[in-house]
């Protein structure tokens, strides 16, 4: 037992307030990288979202889609899911009586006992495609083809089960030994759904996690037309109109639905983030993170996880990243961008890489301070519309988890504008780091990155000069040269990552003006702020006007006090005049002691 004004522990189960939290080893062991239902509840702790199944159960729909970040409990969740509902298989040494697992959760008490009767009343078919990342749409097909005969081999006892007929049973072998044709591919799950139908007299349940990797794979590698519609074959064909299925779960992180996958899926039920459906299923709430630092003896979760890990809204509760959480405690209370360690950020990497000049200012916009942008959320994009379809960038972040929006109202409306941000220090950092890795490569790498950096802070005007014309002579396109906006994206990418320093700063209210460019150093007595005003000169400009044209610019910077407006410290400021015509730069600079 512990002091009940921090809450109890008793027979296997922590309560604090609402939270439940079961540890039946009690060792206070956390459950990090471990997706595994089972050994998770008997071996470490285990936040209670049981009533997740009372979610399914009571929602009376027969497919339901969840989708949810990476890394926020859907392959947990469906893992809980497969131990209440599954009839234990005499082919699979994990199915065992499970009754132990759920005794002290929140489900087995809901509604005086109500949903014990669907314990282990179902024969399940449980897929993951987590894996198929192949680079070929034969290979992926072949890795899809044998997770399903993995599957068929758990319900092995079907091979000789004597209400199945003798063709059942050939089918069944068949898939089995994969010697099945591509029509037998496309209609294995609806195969095995009936098989077991037959077998037990009971309808099946289906779960399939990370449905959508395959075909995010496809567009990587080119063979996402192929992958969808496969895809669509094979899940329509067990999906919709079947006899034999009881209900089905599918979690994965894009929707990948409009003109898709789910085209023909009309019995299918959508939940993502938006959604108050399941909202508090996914992610850790705040009583929750703080039962957990409770229990474990740590202080109450303090203003750094709050910053780091904080931050999403899902649906009308505000919700911490799980696996950042655990990982936090497991380090002893110690910060790092564990979540985006986890696997790499290929949506988030090629999105940034590949973005245009008015995405990559808004992008810059999100890294302000309390930086937010306005656009509207149409969760039915598919990935091709990236790049062609205006705004579907923003509802691919959303859905991967990158940005989040406290206006979660009417989630089907997707002309309604809502405020997006980044939700938290980690997810910046992510952000941050893609943006540098975009430049590195435009300066020629981290090193020749550095060196312009270095000679910002130094105000070698030479130096930044030399660099920013090799720049423009070996990446830039005279054709995105156009106006003075596009030499102001380029110096303020570039001078992301500055070491000792935070974020630049763009088009801020400072002095008796607007600056274009401000980096501010983390400790001012020891480097100095360096401002950038930008000109730009249309036509044809003599090497003279132009370097006119840079006075002019460090001129304004004096003459409207930008610098000023901070409070410099020791190291005082470094001012830059930049003046750009084509891929030609003139630079000049001054330093204003502290």
């Amino acid at each position: 037992m512990t002091d009940p004004g921090k809450g109890v522990y008793d027979r296997g189960i922590f309560r604090k307030g609402d939270v439940r939290i079961s540890d039946l080893s009690g060792n206070k062991r956390l459950p990090v990288g471990n997706s595994n239902f089972t050994t998770c509840v008997e071996n470490s702790v285990f936040i209670d979202k049981s009533l997740f199944i009372a979610d399914i159960i009571d929602g009376g729909a027969t497919a339901m889609l969840y989708c949810r970040p990476r890394r926020f409990g859907k392959s947990l969740n469906l893992d809980m899911l497969q131990r209440f509902f599954e009839v234990p298989s005499p082919s699979d040494p994990s199915g065992i009586d499970t009754t132990h697992l759920f005794e002290g959760l929140a489900i087995w008490d809901a509604k005086s006992g109500a949903y014990r009767i669907h314990h282990q009343a179902y024969p399940v078919v449980r897929l993951s495609f987590s894996a198929v990342k192949e680079r070929a749409w034969e290979d992926a097909l072949a890795l899809v083809s044998a997770t399903v005969a993995a599957e068929y081999s758990r319900h092995g006892y079907l091979a000789e089960s004597p209400r199945l007929s003798l063709a059942e049973r050939e089918t069944f072998m068949r898939i089995v030994d994969g010697r099945g044709d591509g029509a037998d591919a496309k209609r294995s799950l609806a195969i095995l759904t009936r098989l077991l139908y037959v077998h037990h007299g009971r309808r099946a349940v289906v779960l399939i996690d990370e449905y959508d990797v395959p075909v995010m794979a496809g567009y990587t590698y080119r063979y996402y037309d192929e992958a969808v519609t496969f895809m669509k074959a094979w899940l329509v064909g067990a999906l919709k109109d079947n006899d034999a299925l009881a209900f089905s779960v599918l979690t994965g992180v894009q929707r990948i639905s409009k003109e898709s996958v789910f085209s023909d899926l009309n019995n299918l039920l959508v939940n993502t983030s938006l959604d108050t459906v399941s909202d508090e299923r996914y992610g850790f709430m705040q009583d929750e993170v703080d039962a957990l630092a409770n229990y474990l003896g740590f202080a109450s979760s303090t203003e750094e996880l709050r910053a780091w890990y904080d931050g999403y809204r899902f649906g009308t509760v505000d919700v911490y990243n799980p696996w950042s959480v655990l990982n936090y405690f497991f380090n002893g209370c110690a910060v790092d961008v564990y979540w985006g360690n986890t696997s790499s950020n290929a949506v988030l990497g090629e999105l940034v890489e590949g973005a245009d000049e008015s995405t990559l200012e808004m992008f810059f916009q999100l890294l302000e301070p309390g930086g937010s942008i306005e656009a509207p959320l149409d969760l039915r994009v598919v990935l091709p519309d990236v790049g062609v379809r205006e705004g579907a960038v923003w509802s691919m972040l959303y859905l991967a988890g990158y940005l989040t929006t406290a206006d979660t109202a009417m989630p089907n409306d997707v002309d309604r504008t809502r405020v997006l941000s980044v939700p938290n220090f980690e997810i910046a950092k992510l952000f941050r780091s893609e943006i540098i890795q975009r430049y590195a490569s435009i300066a020629g790498s981290r090193d020749r990155l550095g060196k312009l950096q270095r000679a910002f802070v130094c105000g070698d005007a030479e130096a930044v000069q030399e660099e920013l014309e090799r720049i423009l002579v070996a990446c830039a396109s005279s054709f995105d040269l156009t106006r003075e906006n596009s030499y102001h994206m380029l110096v303020l990418g570039l001078l992301f990552g500055m070491p000792g320093y935070r974020d630049p700063l763009s088009n801020r209210e400072a002095g008796r003006g607007r600056f274009d460019v401000l980096v501010r150093p983390e400790n001012a007595d020891q480097r100095p702020y360096v401002v950038v005003e930008l000109k730009h000169a249309a036509g044809s400009c003599s090497e003279e006007a132009l370097a006119s044209l840079a006075d002019e610019a460090l001129r304004q910077i004096e003459d409207r006090e930008y610098a000023r407006a901070y409070d410099a410290g020791d190291a005082g400021s470094v001012c830059f005049g930049i003046a750009a015509c084509g891929k030609r730069i003139a630079v000049k600079t001054n330093r204003n002691n502290g």
